[in-house]
């Protein structure tokens, strides 16, 4: 594994876990963290932020490019992941079990597809 590679790995788990204690910091009544989960989410999403930067460059690579077909993978994307919670939702908190389960498995599928969708087939 190359270094810029393990300390991408790193940094965004890291921002990954902080982002995602934020929001349920902020989220969830029974915690009375609002205010604390906001600046988590907020230090876990700079921190991204920050993973990109540092990955481009210990790569000698630039930023990607903002044009519509990215914007529509990072837009499918989302509601892929959306999709996936819902389910999530379903199971976890509805108590819905089959249709959690199929939910969940519609975002898992369509996250897999975002794959191809960005690195294409060849």
């Amino acid at each position: 594994m190359k270094k810029s590679s393990f300390v991408a790995l790193v940094m965004g788990t890291v921002s990954g876990v902080l982002f995602a204690l934020g929001m349920c910091m902020a989220l969830l009544p029974e915690w009375d963290a609002f205010m604390e989960g906001v600046i988590f989410g907020g230090v876990g999403l700079i921190l991204g932020v920050a993973t990109l930067l540092v990955w481009c460059k210990m790569e000698n690579k630039k930023l990607p490019k903002m044009n519509g077909k990215n914007v529509w993978r990072i837009l499918y994307g989302v509601l892929a992941v959306l999709i996936l919670g819902v389910g999530m939702c379903l199971c976890l908190v509805w108590e819905q079990i089959v249709w959690g389960t199929l939910v969940g498995l519609l975002g898992m599928i369509l996250l897999i597809a975002l794959i191809p969708m960005i690195k294409g087939i060849k």
